[in-house]
Formats: C-alpha cells, sequence, structure tokens
C-alpha cells in the first residue's frame, strides 16, 4: 500500500476477503501507462512479504446508472455447490454483473449472499428461472432489490399458529374435546385457501362447544415457541424493530406470548366462555385474513411508519392479504398454496433464519444470544 500511496496512484476500488485463514486483498487503481516498470517493482514485494503479488491491466467499463442492484439470498442446510454454480450460471445468463458474495452463516444454516447489477428488463424473468432453481436443489432463494428500502424495514408482524408457534391451538383444543382428527382436516384445508375460513371457523368451533374452560390451561401448557423465536426477537428488539402478532386464534394464548416475549402488539380472536364453558363462538369478529391486514395498515401509522418498511411473516392463506401490503412478505414453511403465491418463501426450521434476508449474519445473530446468556 505504501507504494501505491508513493506513486499518488487514484484508488477506485478496495476489497479485502479472508477464506479459511487465506486472505485476499484487491485494489483497483487508475494508472498512467509509464508506470508499467514500478508494477514491476510491486511484483516483487511478493515474495519479501511472504504474499503472492497479482497484477493485470484491465480496462474498468463505467457501471451502467440505470442497472437495477440486486441481493440474491440463498439458504440451505447446506447450499449445494450445484445450487450454487446454477444461481451463479443464471445471473450470467441474464448478463448481470456480481459485484460481491458473501457468506453469513455457515454452521446450523448455511446462507450466502450475493449482490448484482442487472438490465430492470431482465428481473421479473431472473427471478423465476431462480424459483426454479429454489425447487431443483431444496435450497431457499430470494430476490430483493438493493437500496435504502431493504435497509429501513422497522416493522415485523407475525402470524402465530404454525409460525410463531409449532402448532394450531384450535387442533390442540379439539384433540382434548377428542375431535382432533376431524378438525384438524378442516384446519389443514381452510390454511390452504380450499375453505373459506370464516366458515371454517363457525364450524371446527362448534365442534368445541361445551369444553371446559380449563382445556385452555391444559393446552397452554402443550404450546411451544417454534426454534429459532427469541433469537429473532432479540436480534430485532436490538435492530430497533417494532413487533406485533397477529392470530385468528385466541386472545387467552396470544396475550401470554406477547407478555412472554415483550412484543409490541397482539391482536387475536376472543373465545366466548359461558358458565365456565366454550360456547363454540367467538365474541365479535374474528380476525381472519381482511382483518389482519386492516390491522397492519393501522399498526403502521400508528407508529409512522410506511407499509414498504414492513416484514409479514405467515404461513396460512388468510395471512396473504397482509404479505401483499408488506415491502418483504415471507411464507414461513407455509402450507402449497400459499408458497405458490407468497412473495417469498423460507423452508427452513429456524424462525430466526428470517434475519438472513435482513442481511444479518450468524456472527451478529451470536453476539446478541451471547449478551442475552440465552440461545432459545
Amino acid at each position: 500500500m505504501d507504494r501505491v500511496v508513493e506513486l499518488d496512484l487514484v484508488v477506485t476500488e478496495l476489497e479485502h476477503v479472508s477464506v479459511g485463514g487465506r486472505v485476499n486483498f484487491e485494489l483497483a487503481v487508475d494508472a498512467p501507462a509509464h508506470i508499467t516498470e514500478t508494477f514491476t517493482g510491486l511484483t516483487d514485494l511478493g515474495p519479501e512479504l511472504g504474499l503472492t503479488v497479482v497484477l493485470r491491466e484491465e480496462p474498468l467499463s463505467p457501471a451502467n446508472p440505470d442497472d437495477l442492484q440486486l441481493v440474491v439470498t440463498l439458504l440451505g442446510e447446506p447450499v449445494p455447490a450445484r445450487a450454487l454454480a446454477a444461481v451463479g450460471n443464471t445471473l450470467g445468463n441474464h448478463n448481470a454483473n456480481i459485484q460481491r458474495v458473501e457468506t453469513l452463516a455457515r454452521r446450523r444454516l448455511h446462507c450466502i449472499e450475493m449482490q448484482a447489477s442487472i438490465d430492470p428488463a431482465e428481473r421479473e424473468s431472473l427471478a423465476t428461472e431462480l424459483l426454479s432453481v429454489s425447487t431443483r436443489y431444496d435450497v431457499d432463494i430470494a430476490v430483493q432489490e438493493e437500496g435504502l428500502g431493504r435497509r429501513t424495514k422497522r416493522l415485523v408482524v407475525m402470524d402465530v399458529d404454525s409460525t410463531l408457534i409449532q402448532s394450531e391451538v384450535i387442533d390442540e383444543l379439539a384433540d382434548v374435546a377428542g375431535v382432533g382428527e376431524r378438525v384438524a382436516e378442516i384446519t389443514h384445508r381452510a390454511m390452504n385457501g380450499e375453505l373459506d375460513f370464516h366458515a371454517s371457523l363457525r364450524e371446527r368451533l362448534a365442534l368445541l362447544k361445551g369444553l371446559p374452560v380449563s382445556a385452555l390451561d391444559e393446552v397452554e401448557k402443550r404450546l411451544t415457541y417454534t426454534p429459532g423465536t427469541r433469537s429473532l426477537v432479540r436480534v430485532l428488539k436490538e435492530m430497533g424493530y417494532k413487533i406485533a402478532i397477529l392470530s385468528g386464534g385466541f386472545t387467552h394464548f396470544v396475550d401470554r406470548f406477547k407478555e412472554e416475549l415483550g412484543l409490541d402488539y397482539a391482536y387475536a380472536s376472543e373465545l366466548e366462555i359461558k358458565d365456565g364453558h366454550l360456547t363454540g363462538q367467538v365474541v365479535g369478529t374474528p380476525v381472519d385474513g381482511e382483518r389482519k391486514a386492516a390491522l397492519v395498515k393501522e399498526i403502521a401509522e400508528a407508529e409512522s411508519i410506511r407499509l414498504n418498511q414492513v416484514i409479514v411473516i405467515g404461513d396460512g392463506a388468510n395471512d396473504l392479504p397482509m404479505m401483499g401490503l408488506a415491502g418483504l412478505g415471507i411464507a414461513f414453511n407455509a402450507k402449497p398454496r400459499v408458497r405458490e403465491m407468497a412473495p417469498y418463501n423460507i423452508n427452513r426450521k429456524g424462525l430466526d433464519s428470517i434475519l438472513f434476508l435482513l442481511g444479518v449474519s450468524e456472527q451478529e445473530i451470536e453476539q446478541v444470544e451471547a449478551l442475552s446468556g440465552d440461545n432459545q
């Protein structure tokens, strides 16, 4: 670097990468033709310092200011070399210029992030082809536009059943009532968008009529958070996010989740109870897909947050309306029909894998965990 300073060269690009203990340092400079002999002197420095020095003369073509800057995120368990090669080839076929490649995670999950520039006209066809690559190699691939829109998200809204927690509460209640299989089949079809939400909810609640209120506490003991939930919440709080949960499930459970996790907002349907038993109905209007979308708008407005600064995470058909409003709508281990319609898909075990789409690294997540003294 001292030699570059002595020559008073203009540094145009600088990159430092460490891979497996090997350090690569690349420097691009505007160099006049008369310093060729000095370049030879720079090469001779290699053996003296125990380094390999390679010099190349390359005319740098100016970047096209009309190009779209994209971030392509690959997530797998692990990401196979064939998948990585297929993504690189797909980008090349669309004349994309790969500018940066970074590994965000390499232990529990493997996550690679690429930044590339591309002609805006190629954006949709690129995303479609990468979706095919994702299916072929069983990896998750997200394509986002790089820029302030990606880096200024401020609100995360999550579904509860089969997203924040690992089960459907109404199915658990039905199991206690002895009608588990009947209700679970209706729930599956409703969440896949095959049945009307209101009609299916009424049908399921009717089967719970007469269930003692003590069953709520019994079911509450069964419920477990999805792996990575606490980690996701802690990191989001560290980043200054507001966090809300919206559920077609029930306030008895959702209010507890809000308190335990220290969330900012929680909305759910309220079970009607008379004489210590469920009546088979809810109080007021249940929280369906339309209500979830309306609540996203209400919360964003209350917090002075634009909708393109909102992230929505869910798994069911009733989550699609609010996903469509968000700047980043993510289907998490979703039902097949929902995966087809959602803007983005994550099909991994940990809910904290969502953080990789925000550019958060595994190391940064672990630093937050270390401060909390807990890695649940």
